[in-house]
């Protein structure tokens, strides 16, 4: 047993939720970023241009999003050289046999085979065929073998999500707020998640709404302590920074996260605030202003999953439609959150100094 252990230790092969369940998952949703979202913005700014170059320049990102995927996973896992290039084809083979739920597919299959590449990886005299054919031959055999129903879950539950949602708006749209919210604050990727089950609609909509709840909510509650730097670094960065803070003291989450509870049933029952952009823009909140952008791009042109899980169509967005948005996104989060936190200041949940950022 010491001897595996002493292997796995040398190989750099490290077993545990935080590897896989932050690390990997996290720098999945920068693939994805880097490829299906970013080629996402391009593309629709192309067709309301009428560029055709950027339209395909669009194209062309977007259609990497799996080898991209597959790649950072491997790079999150420190995998080395000949590993982290053949997992391009690994998460294209996954993504392809997963379906609809091909990301979470990817997920699961690019961490196996870039801990079995890096384990035969420098072990031969061949190395330069070894390692990338049994990488390759380990991630497309289990694509074929466990792809297809893990995805078939994915989807299952992605459905069942945005179906209850539209049945159930107010009370599904409190618990996809509040949960995703909380997702996007705690140190795994929310983005990740939302676009492994294909988060749009009205969910998406109120995935939206608790992620500005809690990045917001933050950096307005805490402007006292860290002025304008913590403002910009948790409204358009991430609401993660506090997690340190919530760590010391978890009360100090409650006022987004009540911000969350109201603004997602609001969001689905008043203003019927759908995001049909690429799924992952679900899970971004303000980050980059990508939750907007992603509710934008989905009035216009909405993706290949909000058409077939919703049925959504292109639209003409109102005077309703951005008052909708930015209330939302900028102004409700804002505000119930100093209202919530100031009579916990009062009965001394939260002190000065709970909510300041390291420097």
């Amino acid at each position: 047993m010491s001897n595996f252990q002493a292997f796995l230790k040398r190989k750099n092969i490290v077993v545990s939720a935080r590897r896989y369940g932050i690390d990997a998952l996290g720098a999945m949703a920068q693939g994805l970023f880097c490829s299906l979202l970013i080629g996402t913005i391009i593309k629709t700014l192309g067709q309301q241009l009428g560029l055709s170059f950027l339209v395909d320049m669009g194209t062309f990102a977007s259609a990497m999003s799996a080898p991209a995927m597959a790649v950072a996973i491997g790079y999150a896992l420190q995998a080395p050289p000949l590993v982290l290039f053949s997992l391009a084809a690994v998460g294209q083979a996954a993504n392809a046999m997963g379906g609809a739920g091909g990301p979470l597919a990817v997920l699961f299959i690019a961490i196996i085979a870039a801990e079995i590449g890096k384990a035969v990886s420098k072990e031969t005299k061949i190395d330069l065929l070894v390692t990338p054919a049994v990488t390759i031959f380990v991630g497309v055999s289990l694509s074929y073998l466990i792809a297809p129903p893990i995805g078939a879950f994915a989807d299952a539950f992605g459905t069942l999500i945005n179906q209850t949602t539209m049945l159930q708006p107010f009370w599904m749209g409190i618990a996809v707020s509040v949960l995703v919210g909380i997702a996007l604050t705690l140190p795994i990727s929310s983005a990740a998640i939302c676009h492994s089950f294909s988060l749009v609609g009205l969910a998406g909509g109120a995935a939206v709404a608790g992620c500005c709840a809690q990045m917001v909510g933050f950096a307005v509650m805490s402007f006292q302590e860290n002025r304008w730097g913590g403002l910009v670094s948790q409204g358009l960065g991430t609401s993660m920074l506090q997690m340190g803070n919530i760590v010391k003291n978890p009360r100090i989450w409650i006022p987004p996260t009540l911000a969350s509870a109201i603004t997602g049933p609001i969001a689905t029952c008043l203003f019927k605030l759908e995001m049909n952009g690429a799924a992952i823009n679900s899970g971004m909140g303000t980050c980059g202003l990508c939750g907007q952008i992603g509710v934008w791009t989905g009035w216009l042109a909405p993706s290949e999953a909000a058409v077939s899980k919703v049925g959504a169509v292109a639209i003409s967005p109102t005077a309703f439609h951005w008052l909708g948005l930015i209330l939302i996104s900028f102004v409700l989060p804002a505000v119930l959150s100093v209202l919530f936190c100031q009579p916990l200041k009062k009965i001394g949940w939260i002190k000065e100094g709970d909510l300041k950022l390291p420097e």
